[in-house]
């Protein structure tokens, strides 16, 4: 086995969560910096929190809302058809109604 090929092993590595929490580990890093830990982790803490460092949650939202508007005016021919004759039936309804 070759000598000198493997990193330093530091056994107490310190890591700083953005949270504020600290603890140590082992780790080839002396000093790791992460956005979650137990401490602020949804799963561990059992409340809901998002996340959202480019806005992608945000995005999604804005992206969704843009498709169910296009839905409701992409409407096929037969529905399209079918509300004009319903309209066309209201109005004749509408204009025997008034003759009489």
């Amino acid at each position: 086995m070759k000598s000198d090929i493997h990193p330093k092993y530091f056994e107490n590595a310190k890591v700083v969560c953005a949270c504020g929490n600290t603890f140590t580990v082992g780790s080839t890093l002396p000093e790791l910096y992460v956005e979650i830990c137990s401490n602020c982790h949804p799963f561990y803490t059992g409340k809901q929190k998002l996340v959202d460092t480019a806005k992608r949650v945000e995005k999604y939202q804005t992206r969704a809302g843009k498709q169910k508007d296009a839905s409701t005016k992409r409407l096929g021919k037969k529905v399209k058809k079918a509300r004009s004759r319903a309209m066309k039936v209201d109005e004749s309804k509408k204009t025997s109604e008034k003759n009489k």
